[in-house]
């Protein structure tokens, strides 16, 4: 087998080819369902819209390489990631420690603090109508060159909202689909049929909502998606949805129906049975209420979702329902950034993969034998409020700027190693961090009592000199009404994101898990970020090398 050097990604093409396989690319996307709303046809208030138009989502032309070891690597971690954060979202006085209001980040984080104290005025009356948690979980990687090696790299480990399944299933069906029609023009010996794997994420996916359906143990229940108004992925949901429709269940091909609500909505149509703590629905279009088995929350991670304190009243509601939350708030709180810290420091990922571990309700195996391969995949990082003498004996060698006195070793390491780190608040959705050269200036407007709500971590050092095809479709600054739609293609060096995806129904019991697919984002190396539905990135899938 002969090495791979990315430097020389992605094949020469010439323009006839090269238009020949974005015809293929983009045709095959709207063929498919690998698509988006624009943004024109989103109404500036909150009635949703029927749309009439749509667009390929951003997508490459050719798949990026990845190696394969570091590819099977990831998706061999999964089970043990799904098993990690099952016991860490059932192990309470952890997450009061950590992103509580009263001695955790929740002190500094007003959206973390009132999350938490939302749980944990659940706890406290009593109300504790449904043990199980689902978790549709995403582990995201990026490759860390050093001299001599690549190595998988954890970005983040995401709990809720983990979107994107279904349109990367489509699109490395389409680079299969562009293969099989094309053969890439025989342009790299490395585009062959054996390094395309298969990705069936979407039926993966839809097996642990299945599960949790099957689990909460009404036929005629339903699976409530709390969504985003004026959602654009729209159809990345609703690949989901269509599946649930098709998906075998104990019931003998009892079809499982989805309800779409916003928090919004909700606040008019949620109630809970008296008796059973039920959680029942009304519709327009049904006189009679529905009964909901299990809540998957594509929104209510950034606090932009909770325009009024009765948007929170109505989180707080569903949580104390009988469904299966998909996440529950516990488990939303352990995808925080402050738990993937907490858990590099010394013996705290060892404690909850031992056997100490199982007692968190997942299954009773001692999993320290992975705890190496885990580690191995996490950059450092620490407390931007960190008093750890660790830390502050590493200041010891390194030169003083002048900027960081008076403020804790944490951040003044933070101030001296800022060209390498990334500043990561407790955020998803894209957009929120601080990289490199604007951390120092960031400090220095930071205020004291919110550093504990922000992280400093390693930058991972991705592959140079690795380009790609990158296809964008968006309105045309020159688009006449009739919605006329100007397609790039942009050859750009890039960074290749991998994320696997898995399931976890859990609870006091015998934990249910599996790793069901995966994913790919490009960006520009420009782009600190790496969000697909933020604009910052397209998708992919891998040529395994």
């Amino acid at each position: 087998m002969t090495s791979f050097n990315f430097s020389t990604w992605p094949p020469h093409l010439i323009p006839e080819q090269l238009e020949a396989l974005t015809l293929a690319a983009t045709t095959y996307a709207l063929s498919h369902g690998l698509l988006y709303l624009p943004p024109s046809q989103l109404p500036s208030n909150t009635q949703p819209c029927i749309p009439t138009t749509a667009i390929h989502a951003p997508l490459s032309l050719i798949p990026a390489p990845f190696p394969r070891a570091q590819f099977q690597a990831a998706r061999e971690l999964q089970s043990v990631y799904n098993v990690l954060y099952a016991r860490v979202a059932m192990d309470t006085q952890f997450l009061d420690t950590v992103m509580g209001a009263e001695q955790g980040v929740g002190k500094a984080d007003e959206f973390t603090g009132t999350l938490w104290r939302g749980w944990k005025k659940i706890r406290e009356d009593g109300v504790r109508a449904q043990p199980l948690h689902l978790g549709l979980f995403r582990s995201d990687y990026l490759l860390h060159a050093t001299e001599d090696r690549l190595a998988l790299k954890q970005v983040e480990f995401n709990t809720i909202s983990s979107s994107f399944g279904p349109l990367s299933e489509r699109v490395a069906a389409m680079h299969r689909n562009i293969l099989a029609s094309t053969s890439y023009f025989s342009a790299s010996p490395h585009l062959t049929a054996e390094n395309f794997p298969e990705n069936s994420t979407t039926s993966g996916l839809v097996e642990g909502l299945s599960k949790a359906h099957e689990a909460y143990g009404v036929r005629d229940a339903r699976i409530l998606f709390v969504v985003q108004p004026n959602e654009r992925n729209v159809f990345d949901q609703r690949w989901l949805e269509y599946e649930l429709l098709e998906k075998l269940t104990r019931w003998d091909r009892h079809q499982i129906h989805v309800i779409r609500q916003t928090i919004a909505d909700l606040t008019a149509s949620a109630s809970l049975d008296p008796s059973t703590h039920a959680l029942l629905l009304t519709s327009p279009t049904n006189p009679s209420p529905y009964e909901i088995s299990t809540i998957y929350f594509r929104a209510t991670y950034t606090p932009s979702d909770f325009p009024s304190p009765s948007y929170y009243d109505t989180r707080f509601l569903l949580e104390r329902s009988r469904a299966i939350k998909c996440p529950s708030l516990p488990l939303q709180l352990a995808g925080g950034k402050k738990v993937q810290e907490t858990l590099t420091r010394p013996g705290v990922l060892e404690r909850f993969l031992s056997n100490e571990g199982a007692k968190w309700g997942a299954r009773a195996l001692d999993l320290t034998a992975h705890a190496a391969n885990i580690r191995a995949t996490w950059m450092g990082m620490w407390a931007l409020d960190s008093e750890d003498p660790d830390i502050a004996a590493a200041l010891d060698h390194l030169p003083a700027s002048g900027q960081e006195q008076n403020v804790p070793p944490g951040t003044r390491l933070a101030l001296l190693k800022a060209p390498s780190l990334v500043l990561k608040p407790q955020r998803e959705g894209g957009g929120n961090n601080v990289y490199r050269e604007a951390i120092p200036a960031f400090l220095d407007t930071l205020p004291a009592e919110e550093r504990e709500a922000w992280i400093a971590m390693e930058m991972i050092e991705t592959p140079r000199g690795v380009s790609g095809y990158l296809v964008r479709a968006s309105p045309s600054s020159s688009a006449t009404d009739n919605g006329s739609i100007e397609k790039k293609v942009v050859r750009a060096e890039v960074i290749s994101e991998l994320g696997i995806f898995g399931y976890a129904l859990f609870g006091e019991g015998e934990v249910v898990e599996r790793e069901v697919g995966w994913l790919v984002r490009t960006k520009g190396t420009e782009s600190n970020e790496g969000g697909v539905a933020a604009g910052f990135s397209v998708l992919d899938s891998v040529v395994l090398v």
